[in-house]
Order: structure tokens, then sequence, then C-alpha cells
């Protein structure tokens, strides 16, 4: 697998689906910043149709509905449906993740921790998404929101550096030393609520009472 960041906003996406799963799906695509989105339901929930609104088509797309699309998700479709969808998005040439079918997939959806413009990707090749599941929750914990200010903080630094004329090795060293500064990634420098889920354990493992 090869990890890669695409930037939705320039590619043509279709979501097919009817609940839970594919109203997750949907949101994940509006915060990664898909624009030219159509979503496909023949029986959408009332919070997917909600959220889709005008973006919503209520049947199942045919071969002319998936044309031109790059990217295809499949979420919540029942089968036959959902292997016949899939062979018909794959043969317009789009690129497809089919929930919890690797079989039908060309790709994997990792779990995605944001922080602003910070993205953390997770993934297991399909193997164990819930094992991807679980570690971004850790480390939610230790790259907490704080990341977003300064990531942006490191955006206007490395702007004034390149202005300044400065190399992209010379930038590269000036960040290291920043972040370095400010231990911001220090070894075991966790957030308050982290050292008591630290602690707790500790004091469990010595057979003490929680």
């Amino acid at each position: 697998m090869l990890p890669l960041s695409l930037d939705l906003a320039r590619l043509r996406l279709v979501l097919i689906g009817t609940g839970a799963t594919c109203l997750q799906r949907l949101s994940l695509l509006d915060e990664a910043g898909a624009r030219a989105l159509r979503v496909f339901s023949a029986m959408p929930s009332p919070a997917l149709a909600q959220a889709a609104g005008d973006r919503l088509a209520r049947h199942w797309p045919r071969a002319k509905d998936l044309r031109g699309a790059q990217l295809v998700f499949i979420a919540d479709v029942p089968e036959p449906e959902k292997t016949a969808l899939a062979a018909a998005a794959r043969a317009g040439g789009a690129i497809l993740h089919v929930e919890d079918t690797p079989a039908l997939s060309d790709s994997h959806a990792p779990a995605v921790l944001r922080r602003g413009a910070l993205a953390i990707a997770i993934s297991t090749d399909g193997a164990a998404p819930g094992a991807a599941a679980e570690i971004k929750r850790f480390l939610a914990v230790v790259i907490g929101p704080e990341w977003r200010q300064r990531i942006a903080h490191m955006q206007s630094l490395r702007q004034r550096w390149r202005r300044a004329g400065a190399s992209h090795d010379a930038v590269r060293r000036l960040t290291a030393a920043h972040i370095g500064r400010y231990g911001w990634l220090k070894p075991g420098r966790f957030t308050p609520a982290a050292n008591d889920c630290g602690h707790k354990l500790r004091h469990r493992e010595r057979g003490g009472l929680s």
C-alpha cells in the first residue's frame, strides 16, 4: 500500500450508501474538503438525506452517473447491489473504497486524526480497522487540540523564513530547532488527562485499587 494525501477539492467524488456508516463517511469527506461530491441512495436514512442535501439522488447510480468519477465510496449497501455497484464504478475507471469489504476495494480509508492543517492517518491496510481506531484515540491524547495553533504558527514562521531566503534544508533545521526549544515532542510529555490514565494503569499493575 502507498499512503497518499489527496486534495479532495480537486477530485470528482461519488458516495453510495444508506445508513449510519454512509453518513459517517459523508462527514469525513466534507471535513476533508470534498466539493464535487454526489450522493446516491435508494433508501437514505433521514439523517443522511439531511446531511447530503441537494447532493443526494434517491436511487442507485447508473453507469452514466459514475462516468467521470475519480473516487467512489460505498457503504451500507446490501448484496447483490454492493458487488454490482462496485463493478460498475471500477468499469468507469474510478478508484474504489467499499466499507468493510477489502476484496472489492482498491483503497483502504485510514483512521484520521485532524488538528487544523495537521492530519495523521493510521492504516492497517484493512487488516484491523478497529486497532487503527484505537491508535487514533491514543494519539488524540498525545497530539492534543493545541497542535492546531502550533501548526498555524509554524506555517507563519516557514513563510517568514522562506521570504528571508532560507533554503529547504535550512527551514527544516529551523523547524526542528523551534519544536525542540518548546519541547513539543519531548518524550513523555502528555496532557494531564494522559498522565492520570498512566498513573491509574501503573497503580492497578502494582495491585492497587482504582
